[in-house]
């Protein structure tokens, strides 16, 4: 089973470059880390102060193990560090959620035979 550490995070809309910078910071250390990283998405329309990021897992268990990795890890210190001196993010929710194991991170080709775009 799958599950996903979804993050949603209130941000400081006058330092989004900030997140965007923390974001791509934690595209090299979650998977070093062992986590399956699965994006970061800023604001773009509507809301200017949620962002979220999706962290993916194969158990609790290997979600706990990557925390503790994490804790050690010099370059996690580093942006959690520089999260907290820049103070963009407000407030940070998680959510663990279970992935439906037939629609997770599937893939559908254009022009497939079963695309619904040509019903």
């Amino acid at each position: 089973m799958t599950i996903t550490c979804f993050i949603r995070y209130r941000l400081d809309p006058t330092k989004l470059d900030s997140f965007r910078l923390y974001a791509q910071n934690w595209a090299q250390i979650i998977p070093a880390c062992g986590g399956q990283l699965v994006g970061y998405f800023l604001p773009y329309e509507g809301s200017n102060v949620e962002g979220f990021g999706l962290i993916s897992f194969a158990s609790l268990a290997e979600y706990e193990a990557y925390r503790q990795r994490l804790k050690q890890d010099p370059a996690a210190k580093q942006n959690f560090k520089f999260a907290q001196q820049e103070g963009f993010i407000l407030a940070e929710y998680r959510t663990f959620l279970e992935a439906e194991a037939q629609s997770y991170l599937s893939l559908v080709s254009v022009g497939q035979a079963n695309d619904c775009r040509h019903l």
